[in-house]
């Protein structure tokens, strides 16, 4: 059965959807873009500062339904300008520093909020 996850720490989505689906042991998130909560905006800042917040939030919403960045399976990663490419794998590779899942990272045309970064992820619970 399928179960909604809500992560508290987390922005609320801008949209109609849910942080995550979570189904047998397997989590599903959706895009977790630069915002800070707390703030209720984009975090200031490029590339390196958005991707620390989009990472953050993917963090929260994992824990939020079982899971952690240990568990993550599968990482798809939206950049708005892929010359943000390298800084990007700077911050990924401290959330994400040995085990890396796979992951596709590619170049979009538009992120919602005009944001530098998206990222989402499949992972087991623990």
């Amino acid at each position: 059965m399928k179960q909604i996850i809500t992560a508290n720490s987390a922005p609320e989505a801008i949209g109609p959807y849910s942080h995550g689906n979570k189904f047998a042991n397997l989590i599903f998130t959706s895009g977790q873009l630069p915002v800070c909560k707390e703030k209720g905006s984009v975090v200031d800042g490029g590339i390196v500062a958005q991707s620390h917040q989009s990472l953050t939030n993917l963090k929260a919403v994992l824990e939020a339904g079982g899971g952690s960045l240990e568990t993550v399976l599968k990482t798809t990663c939206y950049l708005s300008d892929i010359n943000d490419f390298a800084e990007f794998n700077k911050v990924y590779s401290e959330f994400f520093s040995t085990e890396c899942p796979a992951r596709s990272c590619f170049a979009v045309k538009d992120l919602p909020l005009n944001v530098k970064v998206e990222v989402e992820a499949i992972a087991y619970c623990k």
